[in-house]
């Protein structure tokens, strides 16, 4: 199976991410599928931003109208100060223009700081319906939903509002529609729902799932037992796929030899598996791929890319939407 490259975010590696010129970007490159992040506003609108805080991702911070609306949460057990998506309503977030989060590494991509407002999850699938009725390849849409148990916590349910804004649209599993997030319980209250989609579980490096540290406490079950022989299993009888860290596809690296040859043993469970992210600047790649010290600089990011992609990953996560194409071509041929 080829694996299938999506644009994280769009295409950050060039323009900042979650802006239309970023997924428009994207799309020309070659991707096969985006993906969003989804969080709410205050009247129950889904934006498409990495984080609910926007302090780092649009210029909030430079509109003295808003200076009221920072504060501190504490948002899956971490303590934010910022600006949050749901302390504003869409008519007030759509005045925003969005920013490069990672300036520093990315100068090339703030170049365009300022030229574009937020999206809303409604603007991108009609940005994807255009781009595909002119198309003959169809792209497809990879859902992610962010802190969904603090956010049903203040009374925006994300699986209610998801739900809400796929009905009645062409989007289903067929057509390209996966949804995907860190909390396994709002993926299993979608898929009950009928929603017509493949789900993926999303494993981070360490901890607990905020829905289970929720319900359990210090008990909760954590990533790393969803790893194990029975809890791929598990998992195998709620979702289609799991979505791991690419450290865990790495098999010199601490994550890598705690699961053994992950993918084959998610595949002998008929999981589908993704990794991310892919990027070339040195302070993402692992340290046997780095060149020189310079945090920004490209490191020897064919050789990481190619390692992964020789693991029979499914599909791969990737800031440069070209790059991972690329590096996809050179595997099939090696």
């Amino acid at each position: 199976m080829i694996p299938r490259v999506i644009a994280h975010r769009g295409a950050p590696g060039y323009r900042p991410e979650h802006s239309a010129a970023s997924y428009r970007l994207a799309l020309e490159l070659g991707a096969d599928a985006v993906e969003p992040d989804v969080v709410a506003t205050q009247d129950g609108v889904l934006v498409v931003r990495h984080e609910n805080e926007i302090g780092a991702t649009t210029d909030v911070a430079q509109h003295p109208e808003f200076a009221d609306r920072r504060t501190t949460k504490t948002i899956d057990g971490s303590e934010i100060t910022g600006w949050f998506t749901e302390d504003f309503d869409w008519s007030e977030l759509e005045t925003l223009r969005v920013r490069e989060r990672i300036a520093e590494l990315r100068p090339g991509s703030a170049e365009y700081d300022g030229t574009e407002r937020m999206l809303r999850l409604a603007d991108l699938l009609e940005l994807l319906r255009e781009h595909n009725d002119a198309s003959v390849c169809r792209v497809g849409i990879v859902v992610e939903i962010k802190h969904a148990t603090y956010f049903e916590s203040i009374g925006l349910p994300l699986d209610d509002l998801l739900e809400g804004e796929l009905r009645g649209t062409e989007w289903a599993a067929k057509t390209g529609l996966v949804i995907e997030c860190f909390e396994i319980s709002v993926l299993e209250r979608l898929k009950g729902r009928g929603i017509d989609a493949r789900f993926v579980y999303l494993i981070e490096k360490s901890g607990a799932p905020a829905d289970r540290v929720a319900r359990d406490g210090t008990a909760a079950a954590t990533y790393a037992d969803d790893l194990t022989d029975a809890g791929l299993e598990e998992l195998a009888a709620v979702v289609d796929g799991i979505s791991v860290d690419k450290g865990y596809l790495l098999p010199w690296t601490p994550l890598g030899r705690s699961v053994g040859d992950l993918v084959a043993r998610a595949h002998r469970r008929e999981l589908t598996v993704y990794t991310w992210t892919l990027r070339p600047e040195n302070a993402f790649l692992d340290k046997r791929h780095r060149f020189g010290d310079e945090p920004c600089a490209f490191g020897d990011w064919q050789r990481e890319f190619g390692e992964i992609l020789s693991t029979g990953v499914d599909g791969v996560f990737a800031d440069h939407t070209d790059l991972a194409v690329q590096a996809r071509a050179v595997s099939r041929t090696a």
